[in-house]
């Protein structure tokens, strides 16, 4: 299994996520504010490896002697969609406060983050048939956890249960984690795997080639998901040509207290879409709207699929 960060000698070693698929290079982080740093800058990305990473930051700044709550509260700035990030804070500050040490709850949030996914997989195998070829935006694998995977970790459950799956991976723009990770990581299981951009999705839906969509999700709250930017547009042409639309996320990505509107989008810096291979594409001074994610309302949501079953959006 791909591995994604690994805790050693007190430093955490985060899989560069930017470099990937052509370099394959850990970014070691000695201080919270370097995984603070690598969560801002993707090098790590995904809700549930925000969340580990996090918990580990808190783990480097009580051995470095920072007051927690302090480092908690600059954890949390880092980005602000991810409910993963905040949760995983939460988590180990009530620890520390139970008598337990940040280092010995961020070991075993990193375990219990594979085992939830595996779970995750588990359920969400009943809902791929034999044969099925499935769609996935972004990347929900195990680069973006601790290990497994939540969407890729229902086609992995599936592929494990021995049955004849294929996928489809959009590029996901525009930092293109489709692309980059998930067809990455599907030709390393020896999954059969397509790369469409991501205008093509609709038209592989029309042309009956999508028999299932999974995604993830960076936050369900009352009313829907929020997942990277795009993934409303696949819902809203699943909903169209009647293919059952999935959401594979742990209980920790459960926001129960707010309504999904209400999340802060994040907006990043316009270079991304200004600029590929470092080259611009358009001219520099092009005024850009970047949002990081969009929302899928809950009556687009066939199912969210988590460590506890399979349950109705929120």
């Amino acid at each position: 299994m791909i591995e994604t960060l690994y805790w050693k000698d007190n430093t955490l070693f985060l899989l560069d996520q930017t470099l990937l698929p052509h370099e394959t290079e850990f970014y070691e982080c000695n201080t919270y504010l370097e995984v603070i740093d690598a969560i801002k800058t993707m090098k790590v990305r995904g809700a549930p490896a925000i969340g580990v990473s996090a918990a580990y930051a808190m783990a480097l700044a009580e051995l470095e002697g920072v007051d927690l709550n302090k480092a908690g509260d600059e954890i949390k700035s880092a980005r602000p969609t991810a409910i993963n990030l905040f949760w995983a804070v939460d988590q180990v500050l009530k620890s520390v406060n139970e008598g337990n040490t940040a280092v010995d709850t961020a070991i075993q949030m990193e375990k219990d983050d594979i085992a939830i996914n595996k779970k995750i997989g588990e359920y969400g195998s009943t809902v791929i048939d034999d044969g099925d070829t499935v769609l996935t935006h972004c990347n929900a694998g195990a680069l973006a956890c601790a290990g497994y995977g939540t969407a890729l970790g229902v086609i992995r459950a599936a592929h494990e249960d021995n049955k004849n799956i294929n996928v489809i991976c959009d590029e996901t723009r525009p930092v293109l984690q489709g692309a980059r990770l998930s067809v990455f990581e599907m030709q390393e299981e020896g999954i059969p795997v397509r790369l469409i951009v991501d205008g093509a999705a609709g038209h592989m839906m029309q042309k009956g080639e999508v028999d299932k969509v999974v995604i993830g999700a960076d936050r369900v709250a009352k009313g829907g998901v929020a997942n990277k930017i795009g993934s409303l547009m696949v819902a809203l042409a699943a909903k169209r040509y009647n293919i059952p639309f999935y959401v594979a996320a742990p209980i920790s990505t459960f926001d129960f207290e707010n309504e999904i509107f209400d999340t802060k989008i994040e907006e990043r810096n316009a270079d991304e879409v200004l600029k590929i291979n470092d080259g611009y594409i358009s001219r520099k001074d092009t005024k850009v709207e970047n949002p990081a994610f969009d929302i899928v309302e809950a009556d687009l949501i066939t199912g969210i699929i988590t460590e506890e079953g399979i349950k109705k959006p929120l």
